[in-house]
């Protein structure tokens, strides 16, 4: 039986295949993510040269330890590619991100590039999204006021919501490297990405949500059978 972490790193190694000499790379985040960067990192000290974006500060600290150069959104705006996992992903490429928390980064980095290829086990790939919690992440100042509108726009979308405060592994507040709070929303299914992602985005309050739509190019799906693609 091959287990989830393996299908993990075998679709993190297909994905690594695409990467070129010279390449500009966003760098994802997560466990998925962590398998391609170890990856990547052997490639580098082989003689590979690129230059990495990292998503969050455990993928910088990780990305650094494997010898990876890296460089900021600041100094290069335009990357060529990024490879991440995701939460879980429909057959049109859309995604839901931010179960470790950096989605805000996370989708930065991939709107910045000019390919996203997502990586993950079949386990993730659903018929509808929504049965992982939809991560929003909120600004701390009106965040009774902003959780509120959130209800407010799953009544109006007519979708019944849980809504949770994340909190982080010791019991207190979940902050994001940005410095924010994580809201879990649990929809149960999302049946319209596109009026949600939209509703959402139109809260004062929300910094940003996991719904990652138009931003994947392909993914790699690695499943006990073998290796698939997904093409936009």
């Amino acid at each position: 039986m091959i287990s989830s972490d393996e299908l993990k790193k075998q679709a993190a190694l297909a994905a690594l295949e695409k990467v070129e000499d010279g390449m500009k790379l966003g760098l994802g985040s997560g466990s998925t993510a962590n398998h391609f960067i170890r990856g990547l990192g052997a490639r580098v000290r082989d003689g590979l040269s690129v230059v990495g974006v990292p998503s969050s500060e455990r993928t910088a600290t990780l990305a650094r330890a494997e010898g990876i150069p890296l460089s900021t959104l600041e100094d290069l705006p335009r990357l060529d590619l990024t490879i991440d996992g995701a939460d879980e992903l429909d057959s049109r490429l859309r995604l839901i991100k931010g179960g470790g928390g950096a989605l805000l980064r996370e989708k930065i980095v991939a709107a910045a590039s000019g390919q996203m290829i997502v990586i993950a086990d079949g386990s993730k790939l659903v018929e509808t999204l929504g049965a992982f919690p939809l991560p929003v992440e909120v600004n701390h100042f009106g965040i009774g006021a902003t959780t509120a509108a959130i209800a407010d726009a799953a009544l109006r979308l007519e979708m019944p919501v849980t809504l949770t405060r994340r909190l982080a592994a010791h019991g207190s507040a979940f902050v994001t490297d940005g410095g924010n709070a994580i809201i879990d929303a649990s929809f149960g299914r999302i049946r319209d990405p596109e009026a949600l992602s939209l509703a959402l985005a139109a809260i004062p309050g929300v910094v940003e949500h996991g719904l990652f739509i138009g931003l994947a190019s392909a993914a790699v799906i690695a499943r006990p059978e073998g290796i698939s693609w997904l093409v936009a």
